[in-house]
């Protein structure tokens, strides 16, 4: 049986309130039909999408191009061309205009071949747009993990008031040294930070609560970090007038899914008196993913 090699790359860009960049960045991507964007997810109150791109790996060796790679750097220019960090304002931490791009293997394909995937890009991204690049996961040489960057750059501490994240950073130094571009950061772009790991889940509960102290106590008990659920991790985010998310990753989503995380925030907060409304994932489950994009005409 002939093996089917698919990356999936997750691309969170900060801005969900400007039409016209968001269908600038979409054009980009659509230049490179054999890596179809296969779900879009906007989230106004945190101002921040998320776009889910899928293509097929050449058999080894080949010259062919790197199709995800060219359509997630066009979408990442697009991105720096129409979107200015120093604007930015949204209840979602962020390092950057392209906070985060993830890869990750699908159907036949291995964590190395994602992890390659993700280190031309990181070069592509860091030399030709001149933007600071980390690198977490398989795509490092040892492996870092995603939130050790964000916790040296601040990313878990908002920057303003109400639990907000405005503008861009206030230096151009960086603490860290980052593996492709620039060692300064332009405050108009911010970082980016580009990693391959296995799947990811991501699900949000709404706890429906101004009460952001007890909301982050129900996180930090929720997450692996905290004592909670292993694979899990979790952080508290306003969402909107009365309500705070606890948003989770799921590391490992056959093991502890969203139903078991569902339960788990409901019953920490019913100690904490709060009421807690349906969770819901931000994107498809990799099997639907796989299947949308066989579905797809690459020449549409």
């Amino acid at each position: 049986m002939l093996k089917m090699m698919l990356t999936c790359c997750k691309v969170y860009i900060s801005e969900s309130r400007n039409r016209s960049a968001l269908e600038s960045i979409e054009q980009a991507a659509k230049l490179f039909p054999r890596a179809p964007i296969i779900n879009k997810f906007e989230d106004v109150a945190y101002n921040r999408v998320g776009f889910t791109l899928v293509s097929e790996l050449a058999p080894a060796p080949s010259s062919e191009p790197c199709h995800l790679k060219s359509a997630v750097s066009a979408m990442v220019k697009a991105a720096f061309d129409n979107i200015d960090f120093e604007m930015h304002c949204g209840t979602h931490p962020r390092l950057g205009i392209v906070d985060h791009i993830c890869c990750h293997p699908l159907a036949d394909a291995s964590l190395d071949q994602a992890a390659e995937s993700a280190r031309l890009l990181a070069g592509d991204v860091g030399s030709n747009l001149q933007v600071p690049v980390f690198l977490y996961g398989a795509a490092h040489e040892e492996g870092r993990p995603l939130d050790s960057i964000r916790r040296a750059l601040g990313y878990f501490k908002p920057n303003s008031s109400a639990n907000q994240w405005v503008g861009g950073p206030k230096s151009n130094l960086l603490t860290l040294n980052p593996d492709s571009g620039p060692s300064q950061v332009s405050s108009s772009k911010g970082v980016v930070v580009i990693g391959a790991t296995k799947w990811v889940d991501n699900y949000n509960v709404p706890l429906l609560s101004s009460n952001i102290n007890a909301v982050r106590r129900i996180a930090k008990r929720v997450s692996g970090r905290g004592g909670g659920l292993p694979t899990i991790q979790a952080m508290a985010l306003e969402h909107g007038e009365g309500v705070i998310e606890v948003a989770c990753n799921l590391l490992d989503p056959i093991r502890i899914g969203g139903d078991r995380v569902q339960q788990e925030v409901e019953s920490l907060a019913r100690e904490e008196g709060i009421p807690v409304g349906k969770g819901y994932f931000t994107d498809f489950s990799q099997e639907e993913i796989i299947q949308s994009y066989l579905k797809l005409d690459p020449l549409d």
